[in-house]
């Protein structure tokens, strides 16, 4: 699949990606892809969050790309059940561990647990070994329960603009060959 054949949908976490965020810059570089904007942004209500995507999915006319970091892959796990509308893959990046006491601050707990059910389409997890959010081995246990395809980013912090992924090249060439196998 070519970016111009898919509504990308891009989902920010907690308090949104700024300016220099390889998100952002995505969204500027593919004339398909449009930011997920949320009411809150930080005091995220899961229920909003959902329903936010849930609309902006099912009014799409192509098939959905979902680029989704942070809170916005917990949101995106949670809003799956609802899509009337053909995703065709999603691309995960640094999924927090929104079940464990320690995340801070305390209310995005409410996005946990994380359904463990099979995804219902192709997906790719890309997890750092050093990400205060959410260890590798969570990663690696709920992308298995997800059937989705894990990508170790090493030691790579939050994968954002704050641990050096602005432009995040390595990211873009995962995503264009993710981007390529899909199937409308």
């Amino acid at each position: 699949m070519k970016a111009s054949e898919a509504d990308i949908l891009i989902i920010p976490g907690y308090t949104n990606s700024g300016p220099t965020h390889w998100q952002t810059r995505w969204e500027q570089k593919l004339a398909t892809a449009r930011r997920v904007e949320q009411a809150e942004w930080a005091k995220p209500v899961k229920e909003d969050w959902v329903d936010k995507l849930v609309e902006e999915v099912n009014a799409c006319t192509r098939p959905v790309v979902l680029v989704a970091h942070s809170l916005g892959v917990a949101t995106a796990i949670h809003a799956i059940p609802r899509f009337r509308q053909n995703v065709a893959g999603a691309f995960f990046v640094a999924p927090p561990e929104v079940d464990n006491p320690k995340i801070r601050p305390k209310h995005l707990m409410t996005f946990g647990p994380y359904p463990r059910d099979p995804l219902p389409f192709p997906s790719l997890t890309v997890a750092s070994r050093n990400d205060p959010f959410g260890s590798y081995e969570h990663a690696d246990d709920i992308t298995a329960a997800w059937g989705s395809m894990l990508i170790d980013a090493g030691e790579s912090g939050h994968i954002n603009a704050e641990s050096g992924h602005g432009p995040w090249p390595e990211g873009t060439m995962v995503f264009a060959q993710f981007l390529s196998r899909l199937k409308g």
